[in-house]
């Protein structure tokens, strides 16, 4: 799902992790060749993203790798 585009549908962010202590995570629902699919992630960048841009959801997106940091481009 990196570099391609995805329709993201919905997330959820805030999410108490586990595995991490004191670590937050966010669960993102998108859809890419009409298949659906979720993704977890504790990028604070990607939540950031998500949360600054959720009034215009459902919205296309790419997700990027970007030296040590995922963006949605």
């Amino acid at each position: 799902m990196l570099n391609k585009e995805i329709l993201i549908t919905a997330f959820r962010a805030g999410q108490k992790s586990q595995f991490k202590e004191d670590g937050l995570y966010t669960t993102i629902q998108f859809e890419i060749d009409d298949e659906k699919h979720v993704i977890f992630t504790g990028s604070q960048v990607l939540t950031e993203q998500l949360e600054r841009y959720q009034e215009h959801l459902p919205f296309l997106a790419t997700i990027k790798k970007i030296n040590r940091y995922f963006t949605l481009t």
